[in-house]
């Protein structure tokens, strides 16, 4: 069945040919004295070569027969009439049409040949195309969307999607712009099912529903079928069918690719996901009961001596156990501090509670709460002068600060110093702690910042390793940075740095300190 465009087509394309014969009758007539009748007869070729190449077969036919009609009418004499005066015209006009035919033949066998060789390379093109704009998405949404857009672009056709959901009954995933009515259709559901289902194409040019006007291809791999791919084709010509069923199962080959690609890497995801939840739930186990059970063994040993050994101990002795419980107990609610922390951070729920705070009060506060802990070591504070103050959270970059201290403490021997130094650099506040303790490997300067990392040279020191990476995550939320160095000479440095915007002034960037010694 022709629809109206074709039928105009094919309408002109007669009426053209018969224009160009009358054309060229109007003008050998005027030059006939200069032309003889083989000659004529040839000239009429013209309309049959250009009407094969130009529309095809049938008006190559028909200007080969009405050619030599005009011929016969206008130059065979007796002229003005179709009879012939020696019937040697009749043999030359079976000649004239064989040649014509054959010509025509010919010819049209060399459009079509172009013709699929046109369609070939716009197939191929539409599926470079796709192919490279669906090769880095790995949004399945994003993929759909840009996939039923290229196919509707690429075919001048509505275009959906339908894949099956949780419970395997099909759903429409992704439609063409100005094809959502048409992909709401409650019939595209029950045929894409059976697509689906027996994983073969449906609709117009197969041999299921032929005469629809929507085709229906299913998406499969070798694996599995994943959706159905629908477009709107209309009423296209049957013949045309086949080459346009071969361009969509192309595409559909390609769009399955795509979405096993992406369902794969998702399951992938998931699946490093799990390992890696694994791995920290077994990490975070381990490091509990060696971090949770040292303070809570000092506790419970020292609240029984309390209890049993009342008349034993001395004021002295009492004081120094009551000074263990409450260490043991800070350590064990800073250790608590961290996971909720931890837990804050993963969870997206971490928020600042940024005020104007000088950062000679954070670190104070900071050292304040881990005066029990510094026990021997001496601690040296030298900050610039007239430092700015800075938007912060107070709290937050206190345990940024306990974080980092304590490390110093943990991993140095008694007796060995820690430096707190704080400059202005630019817009930003440089603040860094050095220590003279074990130190840390070049290669785990970065890795140290990761949950649950312990450094080569430290993991025979419990620990969680979760301390340095919510100092991490604070310090870049303040839209800072925070790295770890060799000390000069021995031990490690933590540098800090926060930005100063909107600081209340600038101080004056002088290099000289004013120092103060803490000895403990």
């Amino acid at each position: 069945m022709m629809n109206k465009t074709d039928e105009l087509v094919s309408w002109k394309s007669y009426l053209n040919t018969a224009l160009f014969i009358a054309l060229l009758t109007i003008l050998l007539k005027a030059f006939d004295l200069y032309f003889d009748l083989v000659n004529i007869s040839l000239l009429y070729l013209f309309p049959v070569l250009f009407s094969a190449v130009r529309w095809g077969r049938g008006p190559s036919f028909f200007a080969a027969g009405l050619g030599v009609l005009t011929f016969d009418f206008f130059f065979v004499p007796p002229t003005l009439s179709l009879t012939v005066a020696d019937l040697r015209y009749i043999l030359s006009f079976i000649v004239f049409l064989s040649v014509a035919a054959l010509t025509a033949s010919l010819a049209s066998k060399l459009r079509s040949q172009f013709h699929q060789a046109q369609q070939k390379e716009a197939s191929t093109a539409a599926l470079y195309a796709l192919s490279r704009k669906i090769t880095a998405i790995s949004d399945l949404d994003v993929l759909l969307i840009q996939i039923v857009q290229h196919v509707s672009d690429t075919l001048d056709a509505k275009a959906a999607i339908l894949l099956p959901n949780q419970m395997g009954e099909q759903q429409l995933e992704a439609y063409s712009k100005e094809g959502e009515a048409w992909a709401s259709d409650e019939s595209h559901l029950s045929i894409a099912a059976w697509v689906y289902k027996h994983n073969t194409r449906a609709g117009r040019g197969t041999q299921t529903l032929r005469e629809s006007s929507d085709l229906h291809v299913p998406l499969a791999t070798d694996r599995q079928v994943h959706g159905v791919l629908t477009v709107h084709v209309g009423d296209r010509n049957m013949s045309d069918m086949p080459e346009l069923i071969r361009i969509i199962e192309a595409l559909s080959d390609l769009v399955a690719v795509a979405i096993s690609r992406v369902k794969l890497a998702n399951e992938a995801k998931v699946a490093q996901l799990t390992a890696e939840s694994e791995k920290l739930r077994t990490a975070l186990l381990d490091s509990l009961s060696h971090e949770l059970r040292t303070p809570l063994a000092t506790i419970i040993g020292s609240v029984t001596g309390l209890l049993e050994g009342e008349d034993v101990f001395s004021p002295e002795d009492r004081r120094e156990l009551l000074l263990t419980i409450r260490e043991g107990s800070t350590r064990m609610n800073r250790l608590v501090g961290n996971l909720l922390g931890m837990v804050r951070i993963e969870s997206g729920m971490m928020r600042l509670n940024k005020e104007w705070c000088g950062i000679e009060d954070v670190v104070g506060v900071a050292l304040a709460q881990l005066r029990d802990s510094l026990q021997q070591r001496k601690v040296s504070i030298r900050l610039a002068p007239e430092l700015p103050s800075i938007p912060l959270d107070e709290v937050l970059i206190e345990q940024v600060l306990i974080n980092v201290i304590s490390n110093a403490i943990k991993y140095s021997p008694e007796g060995s110093e820690i430096v707190i130094e704080a400059g202005q650099n630019r817009e930003m506040l440089e603040l860094t702690i050095k220590d003279e303790g074990t130190g840390i490997a070049p290669s785990d300067f970065e890795m140290v910042f990761e949950k649950f990392y312990r450094g080569n040279l430290t993991k025979h020191i419990p620990g969680t390793g979760l301390g340095l990476a919510i100092c991490k995550s604070i310090v870049e939320a303040h839209g800072g940075h925070i790295a770890a160095t060799k000390n000069e000479n021995r031990g490690t440095a933590i540098s800090i740095s926060l930005p100063l915007q909107f600081a209340e002034k600038d101080g004056n960037g002088h290099d000289n300190f004013r120092s103060e010694n803490l000895n403990h």
